[in-house]
Protein backbone atom coordinates (compact mmCIF):
# COMPACT_ATOMS: atom_id res chain seq x y z
CA UNK A 1 0.00 0.00 0.00
CA UNK A 2 1.34 3.54 -0.72
CA UNK A 3 1.12 5.31 2.35
CA UNK A 4 1.42 8.80 0.91
CA UNK A 5 -2.15 8.33 -1.08
CA UNK A 6 -3.33 6.97 1.91
CA UNK A 7 -2.71 10.08 4.05
CA UNK A 8 -4.42 11.85 0.92
CA UNK A 9 -7.70 10.11 1.10
CA UNK A 10 -7.63 11.09 4.87
CA UNK A 11 -7.27 14.25 4.50
CA UNK A 12 -10.02 14.50 2.11
CA UNK A 13 -12.34 12.80 3.93
CA UNK A 14 -11.65 15.42 6.68
CA UNK A 15 -12.28 18.06 4.70
CA UNK A 16 -15.83 16.77 3.28
CA UNK A 17 -16.71 16.03 6.67
CA UNK A 18 -15.99 19.31 8.05
CA UNK A 19 -17.83 20.93 5.03
CA UNK A 20 -21.09 18.67 5.58
CA UNK A 21 -21.18 19.61 9.41
CA UNK A 22 -20.54 22.88 8.93
CA UNK A 23 -23.51 23.34 6.04
CA UNK A 24 -25.81 21.35 8.04
CA UNK A 25 -24.87 23.47 11.51
CA UNK A 26 -24.73 27.11 10.21
CA UNK A 27 -25.91 27.13 6.71
CA UNK A 28 -28.58 24.86 6.55
CA UNK A 29 -32.20 26.82 6.05
CA UNK A 30 -33.95 26.50 8.89
CA UNK A 31 -37.15 23.86 9.01
CA UNK A 32 -40.65 25.56 7.52
CA UNK A 33 -43.39 25.29 10.47
CA UNK A 34 -46.58 24.15 8.89
CA UNK A 35 -48.97 26.98 9.88
CA UNK A 36 -52.75 26.12 11.13
CA UNK A 37 -55.19 26.29 8.19
CA UNK A 38 -57.17 29.65 10.20
CA UNK A 39 -54.18 30.96 11.27
CA UNK A 40 -55.00 33.41 14.03
CA UNK A 41 -58.34 32.01 15.07
CA UNK A 42 -59.03 32.74 18.42
CA UNK A 43 -62.70 31.46 19.26
CA UNK A 44 -63.48 33.67 22.77
CA UNK A 45 -63.01 36.38 19.82
CA UNK A 46 -65.30 35.27 17.15
CA UNK A 47 -68.71 37.45 16.83
CA UNK A 48 -70.38 34.66 13.90
CA UNK A 49 -70.40 31.56 12.63
CA UNK A 50 -72.03 30.45 8.99
CA UNK A 51 -72.41 26.83 8.29
CA UNK A 52 -74.14 25.71 4.05
CA UNK A 53 -74.20 21.59 4.47
CA UNK A 54 -74.53 20.56 0.82
CA UNK A 55 -78.44 21.07 -0.42
CA UNK A 56 -79.43 22.30 3.10
CA UNK A 57 -80.65 25.91 4.39
CA UNK A 58 -77.34 28.66 5.94
CA UNK A 59 -76.85 28.07 9.76
CA UNK A 60 -76.00 31.15 11.42
CA UNK A 61 -75.18 31.61 14.86
CA UNK A 62 -74.19 35.16 16.07
CA UNK A 63 -72.59 36.09 19.44
CA UNK A 64 -74.52 38.76 21.17
CA UNK A 65 -73.68 39.73 24.77
CA UNK A 66 -72.13 36.50 25.27
CA UNK A 67 -74.42 34.72 24.45
CA UNK A 68 -75.13 32.36 20.98
CA UNK A 69 -78.22 32.74 19.06
CA UNK A 70 -78.82 31.17 15.85
CA UNK A 71 -79.93 33.67 13.22
CA UNK A 72 -80.68 31.40 10.14
CA UNK A 73 -82.81 29.31 9.15
CA UNK A 74 -84.66 30.33 12.17
CA UNK A 75 -83.95 33.02 15.12
CA UNK A 76 -83.60 30.90 18.41
CA UNK A 77 -80.59 29.89 20.89
CA UNK A 78 -77.94 28.14 20.15
CA UNK A 79 -76.12 25.69 21.77
CA UNK A 80 -73.01 27.06 23.26
CA UNK A 81 -70.89 24.20 23.72
CA UNK A 82 -71.91 22.57 20.66
CA UNK A 83 -70.67 25.91 18.34
CA UNK A 84 -67.78 26.52 20.77
CA UNK A 85 -66.55 22.71 20.46
CA UNK A 86 -66.39 23.57 17.02
CA UNK A 87 -64.53 26.84 16.92
CA UNK A 88 -61.57 25.09 19.02
CA UNK A 89 -61.30 22.68 16.66
CA UNK A 90 -60.84 25.04 13.96
CA UNK A 91 -58.04 26.81 15.67
CA UNK A 92 -56.46 23.71 16.14
CA UNK A 93 -56.78 22.48 12.34
CA UNK A 94 -53.37 21.97 11.03
CA UNK A 95 -52.22 20.59 7.23
CA UNK A 96 -51.07 16.91 6.90
CA UNK A 97 -49.94 17.95 3.31
CA UNK A 98 -50.58 20.76 0.88
CA UNK A 99 -51.38 20.87 -2.68
CA UNK A 100 -49.81 23.80 -4.40
CA UNK A 101 -50.99 25.91 -7.21
CA UNK A 102 -48.84 24.89 -9.66
CA UNK A 103 -49.97 21.30 -8.75
CA UNK A 104 -53.39 22.47 -8.93
CA UNK A 105 -53.08 23.79 -12.58
CA UNK A 106 -51.81 20.11 -13.22
CA UNK A 107 -54.93 18.54 -12.66
CA UNK A 108 -57.26 19.40 -15.70
CA UNK A 109 -60.75 19.23 -13.25
CA UNK A 110 -58.98 20.02 -9.84
CA UNK A 111 -62.58 21.52 -8.64
CA UNK A 112 -64.23 17.93 -9.65
CA UNK A 113 -61.59 15.78 -8.19
CA UNK A 114 -61.18 17.59 -5.11
CA UNK A 115 -65.36 18.05 -4.00
CA UNK A 116 -64.92 21.77 -3.92
CA UNK A 117 -67.85 22.36 -7.42
CA UNK A 118 -69.65 21.59 -4.85
CA UNK A 119 -68.62 21.54 -1.79
CA UNK A 120 -70.21 19.17 1.76
CA UNK A 121 -69.54 22.62 3.72
CA UNK A 122 -69.40 25.87 3.21
CA UNK A 123 -68.02 27.99 6.47
CA UNK A 124 -67.43 31.44 7.18
CA UNK A 125 -66.34 32.76 10.91
CA UNK A 126 -66.23 36.65 11.45
CA UNK A 127 -64.34 37.73 13.89
CA UNK A 128 -65.12 41.86 13.84
CA UNK A 129 -63.91 43.07 10.78
CA UNK A 130 -62.33 39.84 9.58
CA UNK A 131 -64.19 36.84 7.64
CA UNK A 132 -62.72 33.83 7.50
CA UNK A 133 -64.53 31.42 4.65
CA UNK A 134 -63.02 27.93 3.26
CA UNK A 135 -65.09 25.29 1.77
CA UNK A 136 -64.98 21.72 2.73
CA UNK A 137 -64.01 19.88 -0.23
CA UNK A 138 -64.42 15.43 -0.83
CA UNK A 139 -62.67 12.87 1.78
CA UNK A 140 -59.52 11.34 0.34
CA UNK A 141 -60.02 7.72 -0.60
CA UNK A 142 -58.78 6.21 2.98
CA UNK A 143 -61.34 8.34 3.99
CA UNK A 144 -59.64 9.59 7.49
CA UNK A 145 -58.70 13.12 5.47
CA UNK A 146 -61.01 15.72 4.10
CA UNK A 147 -59.53 18.15 0.99
CA UNK A 148 -60.39 21.98 2.40
CA UNK A 149 -59.78 25.09 0.27
CA UNK A 150 -59.81 28.72 1.91
CA UNK A 151 -60.65 31.78 -0.15
CA UNK A 152 -57.70 33.62 -0.91
CA UNK A 153 -55.05 31.22 -0.65
CA UNK A 154 -54.27 29.18 -3.58
CA UNK A 155 -52.98 25.93 -2.24
CA UNK A 156 -55.14 22.94 -1.31
CA UNK A 157 -55.01 21.77 2.19
CA UNK A 158 -55.09 18.05 3.18
CA UNK A 159 -56.57 17.37 6.63
CA UNK A 160 -57.99 15.20 9.48
CA UNK A 161 -61.32 14.32 9.06
CA UNK A 162 -62.49 14.12 12.29
CA UNK A 163 -63.47 17.41 12.84
CA UNK A 164 -66.22 17.23 10.17
CA UNK A 165 -68.63 15.68 13.00
CA UNK A 166 -68.94 18.38 14.79
CA UNK A 167 -70.69 20.08 12.13
CA UNK A 168 -74.57 20.48 12.03
CA UNK A 169 -76.32 19.26 9.52
CA UNK A 170 -79.29 21.86 10.00
CA UNK A 171 -80.26 24.00 12.38
CA UNK A 172 -81.77 21.73 14.74
CA UNK A 173 -78.04 20.34 15.47
CA UNK A 174 -77.21 23.47 17.20
CA UNK A 175 -80.81 24.59 18.58
CA UNK A 176 -80.65 25.16 22.37
CA UNK A 177 -82.84 22.38 24.24
CA UNK A 178 -82.91 24.05 27.44
CA UNK A 179 -85.43 26.24 28.36
CA UNK A 180 -83.53 28.59 30.72
CA UNK A 181 -80.04 29.49 29.19
CA UNK A 182 -76.84 28.09 31.22
CA UNK A 183 -75.70 31.77 31.77
CA UNK A 184 -79.53 32.68 33.39
CA UNK A 185 -78.49 30.80 36.83
CA UNK A 186 -78.67 33.73 39.24
CA UNK A 187 -82.68 34.23 39.87
CA UNK A 188 -83.46 36.64 42.32
CA UNK A 189 -87.04 37.34 41.28
CA UNK A 190 -89.62 35.39 40.02
CA UNK A 191 -93.43 35.83 39.03
CA UNK A 192 -95.77 33.48 38.40
CA UNK A 193 -99.53 33.36 37.03
CA UNK A 194 -100.95 29.73 36.99
CA UNK A 195 -104.42 30.42 37.28
CA UNK A 196 -106.12 33.39 38.44
CA UNK A 197 -103.33 34.20 41.22
CA UNK A 198 -100.03 36.02 40.37
CA UNK A 199 -97.49 35.08 43.09
CA UNK A 200 -93.88 37.42 42.96
CA UNK A 201 -91.41 36.23 45.07
CA UNK A 202 -88.03 38.25 45.60
CA UNK A 203 -84.38 37.11 47.22
CA UNK A 204 -82.70 39.59 49.74
CA UNK A 205 -79.30 40.10 48.02
CA UNK A 206 -78.05 40.25 51.91
CA UNK A 207 -79.56 37.10 53.67
CA UNK A 208 -80.23 35.31 50.94
CA UNK A 209 -84.21 34.54 52.26
CA UNK A 210 -87.23 34.15 49.98
CA UNK A 211 -90.00 36.81 50.48
CA UNK A 212 -93.64 36.71 48.78
CA UNK A 213 -94.54 40.07 47.96
CA UNK A 214 -97.65 39.50 45.59
CA UNK A 215 -100.44 38.71 46.94
CA UNK A 216 -99.42 39.25 50.49
CA UNK A 217 -95.92 40.02 51.84
CA UNK A 218 -94.64 37.23 53.83
CA UNK A 219 -91.69 34.58 54.19
CA UNK A 220 -91.41 32.48 51.10
CA UNK A 221 -89.93 28.45 51.18
CA UNK A 222 -86.56 28.98 49.81
CA UNK A 223 -86.32 25.11 49.66
CA UNK A 224 -89.25 24.94 47.40
CA UNK A 225 -88.25 27.90 45.19
CA UNK A 226 -84.70 26.24 45.10
CA UNK A 227 -85.70 22.70 43.96
CA UNK A 228 -88.10 24.47 41.48
CA UNK A 229 -85.84 26.23 40.11
CA UNK A 230 -83.05 23.21 39.99
CA UNK A 231 -85.79 21.61 38.31
CA UNK A 232 -86.34 24.43 35.42
CA UNK A 233 -82.88 24.36 34.82
CA UNK A 234 -82.54 20.48 33.96
CA UNK A 235 -85.96 20.66 31.75
CA UNK A 236 -85.55 19.92 27.98
CA UNK A 237 -86.80 20.19 24.97
CA UNK A 238 -88.19 17.02 23.84
CA UNK A 239 -89.77 18.03 20.05
CA UNK A 240 -89.58 21.61 18.21
CA UNK A 241 -93.17 21.41 16.89
CA UNK A 242 -93.53 24.75 14.86
CA UNK A 243 -91.90 28.03 14.12
CA UNK A 244 -94.49 29.65 12.52
CA UNK A 245 -94.81 33.12 14.19
CA UNK A 246 -98.96 32.62 13.26
CA UNK A 247 -99.09 29.83 14.96
CA UNK A 248 -102.66 29.30 16.76
CA UNK A 249 -101.32 29.60 20.47
CA UNK A 250 -105.07 28.32 21.77
CA UNK A 251 -104.97 25.07 19.84
CA UNK A 252 -101.87 24.49 22.32
CA UNK A 253 -103.58 25.90 25.66
CA UNK A 254 -100.59 29.35 25.26
CA UNK A 255 -103.41 31.72 24.99
CA UNK A 256 -104.10 32.15 27.61
CA UNK A 257 -100.92 29.71 28.95
CA UNK A 258 -101.86 27.39 32.06
CA UNK A 259 -98.90 28.47 33.50
CA UNK A 260 -96.53 31.90 33.21
CA UNK A 261 -93.35 32.10 34.32
CA UNK A 262 -91.12 35.05 34.68
CA UNK A 263 -87.38 34.94 36.16
CA UNK A 264 -85.14 38.06 36.70
CA UNK A 265 -82.97 40.24 38.49
CA UNK A 266 -84.10 43.00 40.46
CA UNK A 267 -86.92 44.38 38.45
CA UNK A 268 -85.14 42.86 35.36
CA UNK A 269 -86.93 39.72 34.10
CA UNK A 270 -84.43 38.10 31.75
CA UNK A 271 -86.03 35.00 30.78
CA UNK A 272 -90.14 33.85 30.69
CA UNK A 273 -91.41 30.46 29.86
CA UNK A 274 -95.42 29.83 28.92
CA UNK A 275 -96.61 26.08 29.38
CA UNK A 276 -99.73 25.21 28.04
CA UNK A 277 -101.92 21.73 27.62
CA UNK A 278 -100.62 18.05 26.89
CA UNK A 279 -100.77 16.39 23.34
CA UNK A 280 -103.54 14.08 22.92
CA UNK A 281 -101.26 11.46 23.03
CA UNK A 282 -98.39 11.92 25.57
CA UNK A 283 -100.06 13.45 28.85
CA UNK A 284 -96.32 12.98 30.55
CA UNK A 285 -95.30 16.03 28.00
CA UNK A 286 -96.96 19.42 27.63
CA UNK A 287 -96.47 22.35 25.29
CA UNK A 288 -94.30 25.35 26.11
CA UNK A 289 -93.29 28.74 24.13
CA UNK A 290 -90.36 30.97 25.52
CA UNK A 291 -91.10 34.67 25.46
CA UNK A 292 -89.69 36.31 22.68
CA UNK A 293 -89.42 33.29 20.59
CA UNK A 294 -91.70 31.93 18.09
CA UNK A 295 -91.05 28.15 18.91
CA UNK A 296 -93.62 26.41 19.92
CA UNK A 297 -92.02 22.92 21.52
CA UNK A 298 -92.95 20.14 23.92
CA UNK A 299 -91.18 19.22 27.34
CA UNK A 300 -91.63 16.74 30.23
CA UNK A 301 -94.55 18.03 32.32
CA UNK A 302 -93.00 17.29 35.60
CA UNK A 303 -90.58 19.81 36.18
CA UNK A 304 -93.33 22.34 36.19
CA UNK A 305 -95.57 20.87 38.46
CA UNK A 306 -93.82 22.32 41.49
CA UNK A 307 -94.88 25.71 39.91
CA UNK A 308 -98.28 25.15 40.04
CA UNK A 309 -98.94 25.20 43.67
CA UNK A 310 -101.36 27.89 45.35
CA UNK A 311 -100.08 31.15 47.48
CA UNK A 312 -100.01 29.00 50.87
CA UNK A 313 -97.68 26.39 48.90
CA UNK A 314 -94.99 28.75 48.53
CA UNK A 315 -94.62 30.05 52.17
CA UNK A 316 -91.99 29.30 54.19
CA UNK A 317 -93.39 26.27 56.79
CA UNK A 318 -91.09 26.96 59.40
CA UNK A 319 -92.01 29.44 62.21
CA UNK A 320 -88.87 30.75 61.77
CA UNK A 321 -86.29 31.13 59.75
CA UNK A 322 -82.70 30.24 60.16
CA UNK A 323 -80.55 33.80 60.51
CA UNK A 324 -78.57 35.32 63.43
CA UNK A 325 -77.50 32.94 66.31
CA UNK A 326 -79.58 32.76 68.88
CA UNK A 327 -77.60 34.14 72.23
CA UNK A 328 -80.82 34.66 74.75
CA UNK A 329 -83.90 32.73 74.88
CA UNK A 330 -86.73 34.18 76.91
CA UNK A 331 -89.80 32.26 78.38
CA UNK A 332 -93.20 32.84 79.67
CA UNK A 333 -95.75 30.86 80.96
CA UNK A 334 -96.30 28.46 83.06
CA UNK A 335 -93.18 28.99 84.58
CA UNK A 336 -91.01 32.04 83.41
CA UNK A 337 -87.00 31.28 82.51
CA UNK A 338 -84.54 32.78 80.64
CA UNK A 339 -81.65 30.89 79.25
CA UNK A 340 -78.33 32.82 78.16
CA UNK A 341 -74.94 32.34 76.48
CA UNK A 342 -72.03 32.17 78.39
CA UNK A 343 -68.92 31.84 76.49
CA UNK A 344 -68.56 30.40 73.17
CA UNK A 345 -70.83 27.60 73.73
CA UNK A 346 -71.88 27.60 77.47
CA UNK A 347 -75.38 28.29 78.50
CA UNK A 348 -76.86 29.14 82.27
CA UNK A 349 -80.16 29.56 83.55
CA UNK A 350 -80.32 32.99 85.01
CA UNK A 351 -80.93 32.99 88.39
CA UNK A 352 -80.12 29.50 89.22
CA UNK A 353 -76.80 28.56 90.77
CA UNK A 354 -76.56 25.51 87.66
CA UNK A 355 -75.29 25.68 84.19
CA UNK A 356 -77.73 24.65 81.97
CA UNK A 357 -76.91 21.94 79.32
CA UNK A 358 -75.79 23.17 75.81
CA UNK A 359 -76.71 20.10 73.95
CA UNK A 360 -80.73 20.56 75.31
CA UNK A 361 -80.45 24.44 74.60
CA UNK A 362 -79.70 23.71 71.16
CA UNK A 363 -82.15 21.17 70.78
CA UNK A 364 -84.61 23.56 71.88
CA UNK A 365 -83.38 26.04 69.52
CA UNK A 366 -83.33 23.25 66.66
CA UNK A 367 -86.85 22.14 67.27
CA UNK A 368 -88.25 25.92 66.78
CA UNK A 369 -86.37 26.33 63.75
CA UNK A 370 -87.68 23.20 62.31
CA UNK A 371 -91.35 23.13 63.71
CA UNK A 372 -93.32 23.48 60.71
CA UNK A 373 -96.44 25.43 60.28
CA UNK A 374 -99.55 22.54 60.41
CA UNK A 375 -102.10 25.49 58.86
CA UNK A 376 -102.51 29.17 57.59
CA UNK A 377 -105.27 29.88 59.76
CA UNK A 378 -105.27 33.44 58.92
CA UNK A 379 -103.79 36.55 57.13
CA UNK A 380 -103.90 40.00 57.97
CA UNK A 381 -105.04 39.58 61.73
CA UNK A 382 -106.35 42.35 64.11
CA UNK A 383 -106.27 42.82 67.98
CA UNK A 384 -109.59 40.63 68.25
CA UNK A 385 -108.37 37.74 66.21
CA UNK A 386 -105.50 37.36 68.46
CA UNK A 387 -107.84 37.83 71.29
CA UNK A 388 -110.25 35.20 70.11
CA UNK A 389 -107.42 32.61 69.31
CA UNK A 390 -106.33 33.04 73.04
CA UNK A 391 -102.88 34.53 71.26
CA UNK A 392 -103.49 38.12 73.78
CA UNK A 393 -103.76 39.42 76.46
CA UNK A 394 -101.54 36.79 77.83
CA UNK A 395 -100.86 33.50 75.36
CA UNK A 396 -100.33 30.09 77.10
CA UNK A 397 -96.38 30.48 76.39
CA UNK A 398 -94.12 33.07 74.64
CA UNK A 399 -90.76 33.02 73.55
CA UNK A 400 -88.54 35.38 72.42
CA UNK A 401 -85.40 34.73 70.84
CA UNK A 402 -82.11 37.33 70.90
CA UNK A 403 -79.21 37.34 68.86
CA UNK A 404 -77.34 39.22 72.11
CA UNK A 405 -77.78 38.81 75.95
CA UNK A 406 -80.07 41.59 77.82
CA UNK A 407 -80.49 43.57 74.48
CA UNK A 408 -84.24 44.43 73.62
CA UNK A 409 -83.54 45.65 70.05
CA UNK A 410 -81.51 42.76 69.13
CA UNK A 411 -84.77 40.61 68.68
CA UNK A 412 -84.78 37.02 66.22
CA UNK A 413 -88.05 36.27 66.82
CA UNK A 414 -91.15 36.42 69.50
CA UNK A 415 -93.39 34.17 69.33
CA UNK A 416 -96.52 33.74 70.88
CA UNK A 417 -98.62 30.35 71.45
CA UNK A 418 -102.33 29.28 72.76
CA UNK A 419 -103.31 26.26 73.39
CA UNK A 420 -106.78 25.88 72.68
CA UNK A 421 -109.45 23.02 72.29
CA UNK A 422 -109.36 23.50 68.72
CA UNK A 423 -105.62 23.21 68.60
CA UNK A 424 -102.24 25.15 69.41
CA UNK A 425 -102.46 28.41 67.69
CA UNK A 426 -98.96 30.80 66.87
CA UNK A 427 -98.19 34.09 65.89
CA UNK A 428 -95.09 36.11 65.26
CA UNK A 429 -94.99 39.53 66.46
CA UNK A 430 -93.06 41.14 63.30
CA UNK A 431 -96.44 39.13 61.10
CA UNK A 432 -99.73 39.66 60.86
CA UNK A 433 -100.49 35.65 60.86
CA UNK A 434 -101.90 33.29 62.57
CA UNK A 435 -100.36 29.36 62.08
CA UNK A 436 -101.37 26.27 63.98
CA UNK A 437 -99.20 23.74 64.85
CA UNK A 438 -99.11 19.69 66.01
CA UNK A 439 -99.58 19.10 69.94
CA UNK A 440 -96.62 16.79 69.39
CA UNK A 441 -94.11 19.65 68.19
CA UNK A 442 -95.67 22.18 71.15
CA UNK A 443 -94.92 19.32 73.55
CA UNK A 444 -91.26 18.85 72.30
CA UNK A 445 -90.46 22.68 73.73
CA UNK A 446 -89.27 22.70 77.26
CA UNK A 447 -91.45 24.69 79.49
CA UNK A 448 -89.46 24.89 82.75
CA UNK A 449 -86.04 26.24 83.04
CA UNK A 450 -84.91 23.48 85.05
CA UNK A 451 -85.06 20.85 82.18
CA UNK A 452 -82.15 22.72 80.69
CA UNK A 453 -79.80 21.79 83.83
CA UNK A 454 -76.59 20.61 82.85
CA UNK A 455 -77.46 16.53 82.96
CA UNK A 456 -74.60 15.61 84.47
CA UNK A 457 -74.78 13.38 87.24
CA UNK A 458 -71.76 11.99 88.66
CA UNK A 459 -67.98 12.78 87.96
CA UNK A 460 -65.59 10.32 89.74
CA UNK A 461 -62.92 7.78 88.78
CA UNK A 462 -63.47 4.47 89.11
CA UNK A 463 -60.27 3.97 90.98
CA UNK A 464 -61.54 7.07 93.69
CA UNK A 465 -64.29 4.22 94.67
CA UNK A 466 -63.57 2.99 98.16
CA UNK A 467 -67.31 0.77 98.29
CA UNK A 468 -70.16 0.19 96.70
CA UNK A 469 -73.49 0.02 99.18
CA UNK A 470 -76.82 -1.83 97.50
CA UNK A 471 -80.05 -1.49 99.10
CA UNK A 472 -83.00 -3.67 97.83
CA UNK A 473 -85.46 -5.68 98.91
CA UNK A 474 -84.86 -5.37 103.05
CA UNK A 475 -81.26 -6.77 101.36
CA UNK A 476 -77.94 -5.05 101.88
CA UNK A 477 -74.87 -5.86 100.17
CA UNK A 478 -71.41 -4.13 100.61
CA UNK A 479 -68.39 -4.65 97.72
CA UNK A 480 -65.07 -3.56 98.93
CA UNK A 481 -62.83 -2.13 96.47
CA UNK A 482 -59.71 -3.95 96.57
CA UNK A 483 -58.03 -2.48 93.74
CA UNK A 484 -58.34 -2.07 89.99
CA UNK A 485 -60.73 -4.87 88.84
CA UNK A 486 -60.66 -6.61 92.67
CA UNK A 487 -63.61 -6.76 94.69
CA UNK A 488 -64.94 -8.44 97.71
CA UNK A 489 -67.80 -8.51 100.23
CA UNK A 490 -67.74 -6.55 103.28
CA UNK A 491 -68.48 -8.74 106.52
CA UNK A 492 -71.87 -9.87 106.68
CA UNK A 493 -72.71 -9.15 102.76
CA UNK A 494 -73.73 -12.63 100.83
CA UNK A 495 -73.43 -13.46 96.78
CA UNK A 496 -70.80 -13.59 93.90
CA UNK A 497 -69.14 -10.93 92.56
CA UNK A 498 -67.08 -10.34 89.26
CA UNK A 499 -64.65 -7.93 90.11
CA UNK A 500 -64.20 -6.32 85.91
CA UNK A 501 -67.48 -5.93 86.24
CA UNK A 502 -68.01 -4.44 88.92
CA UNK A 503 -65.51 -1.27 88.16
CA UNK A 504 -67.06 -1.33 84.90
CA UNK A 505 -70.27 -0.89 86.53
CA UNK A 506 -67.95 1.86 88.54
CA UNK A 507 -67.09 3.74 85.85
CA UNK A 508 -70.66 4.05 84.12
CA UNK A 509 -71.57 5.84 87.36
CA UNK A 510 -68.90 8.02 87.77
CA UNK A 511 -69.38 9.27 84.24
CA UNK A 512 -73.15 9.29 84.54
CA UNK A 513 -75.27 11.62 82.46
CA UNK A 514 -79.45 12.22 82.79
CA UNK A 515 -80.95 11.35 79.72
CA UNK A 516 -83.78 13.75 80.79
CA UNK A 517 -84.73 14.96 84.07
CA UNK A 518 -88.41 14.43 84.97
CA UNK A 519 -89.15 16.37 88.00
CA UNK A 520 -87.26 18.79 90.00
CA UNK A 521 -87.50 18.73 93.98
CA UNK A 522 -89.57 15.64 94.00
CA UNK A 523 -92.06 15.41 96.25
CA UNK A 524 -94.40 12.35 95.68
CA UNK A 525 -91.91 10.09 94.53
CA UNK A 526 -94.57 6.74 94.57
CA UNK A 527 -96.26 8.32 91.64
CA UNK A 528 -92.72 7.38 89.51
CA UNK A 529 -92.78 4.23 90.38
CA UNK A 530 -90.04 4.72 93.86
CA UNK A 531 -90.59 3.12 97.00
CA UNK A 532 -88.24 1.37 100.06
CA UNK A 533 -87.71 -2.12 98.41
CA UNK A 534 -86.44 -0.37 95.20
CA UNK A 535 -82.70 -0.72 94.51
CA UNK A 536 -80.60 2.40 96.12
CA UNK A 537 -77.02 2.72 95.26
CA UNK A 538 -74.65 4.37 97.64
CA UNK A 539 -70.89 5.03 96.42
CA UNK A 540 -68.17 5.71 99.10
CA UNK A 541 -65.01 7.63 97.75
CA UNK A 542 -61.96 7.48 98.88
CA UNK A 543 -61.85 11.12 100.08
CA UNK A 544 -64.66 10.28 102.49
CA UNK A 545 -67.29 11.56 99.83
CA UNK A 546 -70.83 9.36 99.70
CA UNK A 547 -73.07 9.30 96.35
CA UNK A 548 -76.77 8.14 96.47
CA UNK A 549 -79.25 7.29 94.04
CA UNK A 550 -82.31 5.16 94.17
CA UNK A 551 -84.43 3.74 91.41
CA UNK A 552 -88.05 4.13 90.44
CA UNK A 553 -90.18 2.82 87.77
CA UNK A 554 -88.60 0.83 84.31
CA UNK A 555 -89.50 2.60 81.38
CA UNK A 556 -88.51 0.35 78.47
CA UNK A 557 -85.07 -0.33 78.33
CA UNK A 558 -84.05 2.72 80.52
CA UNK A 559 -85.38 3.68 84.33
CA UNK A 560 -86.39 7.00 86.66
CA UNK A 561 -83.85 7.38 89.23
CA UNK A 562 -83.29 9.81 91.47
CA UNK A 563 -80.59 11.86 93.32
CA UNK A 564 -79.77 14.51 96.04
CA UNK A 565 -78.66 17.76 94.12
CA UNK A 566 -77.93 21.08 95.87
CA UNK A 567 -80.39 20.13 98.19
CA UNK A 568 -83.33 18.88 96.05
CA UNK A 569 -84.08 15.83 94.97
CA UNK A 570 -84.10 15.52 91.36
CA UNK A 571 -85.96 12.55 89.40
CA UNK A 572 -84.60 12.30 85.92
CA UNK A 573 -84.25 9.23 83.12
CA UNK A 574 -81.55 6.79 83.61
CA UNK A 575 -79.61 5.86 80.15
CA UNK A 576 -79.80 2.33 79.19
CA UNK A 577 -76.15 1.43 78.76
CA UNK A 578 -75.13 2.24 81.96
CA UNK A 579 -78.52 0.59 83.22
CA UNK A 580 -77.56 -2.74 81.96
CA UNK A 581 -74.77 -2.57 84.08
CA UNK A 582 -76.62 -1.43 87.00
CA UNK A 583 -79.22 -4.70 86.43
CA UNK A 584 -76.92 -7.28 85.37
CA UNK A 585 -74.22 -6.84 88.63
CA UNK A 586 -75.40 -4.27 90.80
CA UNK A 587 -79.06 -5.56 91.94
CA UNK A 588 -79.10 -7.82 94.51
CA UNK A 589 -80.65 -11.37 93.06
CA UNK A 590 -83.89 -12.01 94.79
CA UNK A 591 -82.54 -15.71 95.60
CA UNK A 592 -79.75 -14.02 98.03
CA UNK A 593 -80.41 -13.83 101.87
Amino acid sequence: MNTKNTWVWFAVAAVLFAGVYGFDRYLRPPPVSIQNILPGLQPSTVTSIEIIPAGALEIRADRTNGSWLLAKPVAYPAQPAAIETLLAALQKLAPATKISAAELRAHKNAGTEFGFDNPQWRIAVGDGDQRRQFSVGNKTAPGDQVFLSVDGVDSVFVADAGWLKLLPRSAGDWRSTALVDAGENNFDSIILTNGAKIIELHQDATNHLWRMTRPLQARADGDRITGALQQLRAARVTQFVTDDAKADLTSFGLQPADLDLWLGHGTNFTAAIHTGKSPTNDPAQIYAKREGWNAIVTTASEPFSPWHGTVNDWRDPHLLERSAPVAEIEVHGENDFTLQRQGTNGWQIAGEKFPADADSVQQFIDELRNMRVAGFVKDAVTAPDLEAYGLAPKPTRSIILRSAVGDSNAVIAQLAFAVQTNGIFVHRADEDFIYSITNEDFNRLGAAGWEFRDRQIWNFNAKDVAQITLHQDGKTRTMIHDGINQWSLAPGSQGIIMGKYIEQSAAELGNLAALGWVVRNLAEPEKLGFGTNNLQITVELKSGGKLSMDFGAKISNHALASVMLDGERWAFVFPSAPYLFVATYLAIPANVP
